[in-house]
């Protein structure tokens, strides 16, 4: 099964193939035996994976952003597809080619940076313009290869900066729709709403959150470095300035999903929407992607325990 790909899994599958392991951390059992729980990926998708009984040497030297050659069983947990993991074997790199475990963008690294330094010199608001521009200049070149999360959406290299792209798409489109909103802070919103993630993240391959994310937040990260710039620009006391930290602070809609506000202009409200919008498009596409027509998916916790169903004409 060495050629096959995570996302060509079935339940009881027996697998023997390389993967990387971006994710690890340790539980115990009701009677009290150790276990790991993994995250495991190549470059079709994720798979969550389990070791039970976990050997001292295996508990000490599996690590997240190694690639290892991985026996298990495939199993259906709940509606989900797991591996009961029951052998690892840790891969030489050079005998391995990365591009095989990474999930990248299907935009490239240049059109993503063209696309968004573009949208940054239509900023009419020469405030705002300089402002946005100090901000992504000083992020680069993490800004373009960062992933959006962790898990759920837009989990890959470039994650973040594709994730802006289509929001940006997205937001032209609502200006057309409905010019009393001021385009300029749409397109501001969108390019710095989650810049916070760079310091709540640990990097592009495998990403984890970092002390300061756990800390502090990506909302309230993000929202620091506007002001920051604004003070050292100069302009922290200009209203445009006051509507962009507040459409940061407020992007995520609700207090319940971390925001300490709540939306109370337009384009606060344009903000959250077209970021959850396009998050849950990304996770539904995600789905049907390995789906055949006709099918309905595992369960989804993250979109409410749902499943979704590929229609036949696709």
């Amino acid at each position: 099964m060495s050629n096959m790909k995570l996302a060509q899994l079935a339940e009881r599958m027996q697998v023997d193939m390389p993967l990387l392991v971006t994710n690890v951390s340790k539980g115990i059992t009701t009677s009290g035996a150790p276990y790991l729980n993994l995250v495991l990926q190549d470059n079709s998708g994720t798979m969550d994976g389990k070791v039970w009984d976990v050997p001292d040497e295996l508990d000490k030297s599996v690590k997240a952003g190694k690639i290892y050659q991985v026996r298990g069983d495939v199993l259906n947990y709940r509606g989900t597809l797991q591996m009961k993991v029951t052998d690892m074997v840790l891969k030489q790199e050079h005998l391995v080619n990365l591009n095989d475990f990474l999930i990248s963008s299907h935009i490239s690294s240049a059109e993503l940076r063209e696309r968004i330094y573009i949208a940054i010199a239509g900023i009419k608001n020469e405030v705002l313009r300089k402002l946005v521009e100090k901000l992504v200049k000083k992020a680069d070149p993490e800004y373009f290869s960062f992933p959006a999360a962790t898990r759920n959406h837009h989990e890959f290299v470039g994650g973040l900066a594709t994730h802006v792209c289509e929001m940006l798409d997205l937001g032209e489109s609502l200006c057309v729709l409905f010019p009393q909103l001021d385009r300029d802070l749409i397109i501001a919103g969108i390019i710095t709403h989650d810049i916070g993630k760079l310091e709540e993240l640990s990097g592009a391959l495998v990403s984890e959150y970092t002390t300061t994310g756990k800390l502090l937040g990506h909302i309230s990260i993000a929202a620091g470095k506007i002001q920051q710039a604004a003070i050292e620009m100069g302009v922290a006391d200009r209203e445009e300035v006051l509507l962009l930290r507040h459409m940061v602070l407020s992007h995520h809609g609700a207090y319940e999903f971390g925001s300490p506000v709540l939306p109370m202009t337009r384009e606060a409200e344009v903000l959250a929407f077209v970021d959850n919008l396009d998050a849950r498009l990304n996770m539904i596409d995600k789905v049907l992607e390995n789906l055949e027509p006709g099918e309905f998916s595992q369960r989804i916790f993250s979109l409410e325990n749902r499943s979704f169903y590929k229609p036949k004409g696709e």
